[in-house]
């Protein structure tokens, strides 16, 4: 489908050279069609900018999917309960992040995180607003000793443990002394967020 290829090839190229750096003549180019079907399609450049935004939190939230249904399953958990669904949401972030396709994703993401526009609320609001607030729920049946708002602060650290595995990949990889990450090393760094992360959510005792 040209819409598609078309947003693929743009976030890949909006990923690397950011907005005013990207030309959509290149992205028409590579995309085997011409300009126009930019102009048709999309509008123009910040239209297709923004329908990249879209297709991320789109894609995201889809590959997600059982982690998000999990966040919603709140009333009557326990506190096991709660336990075992953050962390089987928190693998299933750190799958996302080990998966091919969110290379270019966090590309065009980290811009956005760094110099907000448009588009960040736009991934903020179908990909990230509700999956968080989601979590501090559970996060509440677990830790009530926490205030709110350090709640919410230890949801974002929770989460950039896995993130980390996408927007510092060549840290990683320096750091267990490989050129890619395999199988082995995902192994580790899954059963290491795990560890880490019922350590946060028993308080410091694993």
């Amino acid at each position: 489908m040209l819409q598609e290829r078309l947003i693929q090839t743009a976030i890949d190229q909006f990923g690397r050279f950011g907005f005013d750096g990207a030309s959509t003549r290149a992205i028409a180019r590579a995309s085997g069609t011409a300009m126009s079907s930019i102009t048709y399609h999309f509008g123009g450049k910040e239209g297709l900018y923004l329908a990249c935004a879209d297709y991320i939190a789109q894609k995201a939230t889809e590959q997600n999917a059982q982690g998000y249904a999990l966040m919603q399953q709140t009333a009557d958990l326990d506190r096991s309960t709660a336990i075992e669904h953050c962390l089987a949401i928190l693998d299933g972030f750190a799958l996302t992040m080990l998966h091919p396709d969110s290379e270019g994703w966090a590309r065009f993401i980290v811009r956005e995180q760094q110099a907000p526009t448009e588009a960040f609320e736009r991934l903020y609001g179908g990909m990230m607003k509700a999956p968080l607030e989601g979590f501090g729920r559970l996060l509440a049946i677990i830790r009530p000793d926490l205030p709110a708002r350090e709640r919410r602060a230890l949801v974002m650290l929770m989460f950039g443990q896995a993130l980390i595995l996408r927007a510092g990949r060549a840290s990683v990889c320096k750091a267990l002394g490989v050129d890619s990450l395999g199988e082995r090393e995902a192994k580790l760094l899954r059963s290491q967020l795990r560890a880490n992360s019922l350590c946060i959510l028993n308080g410091g005792n694993a």
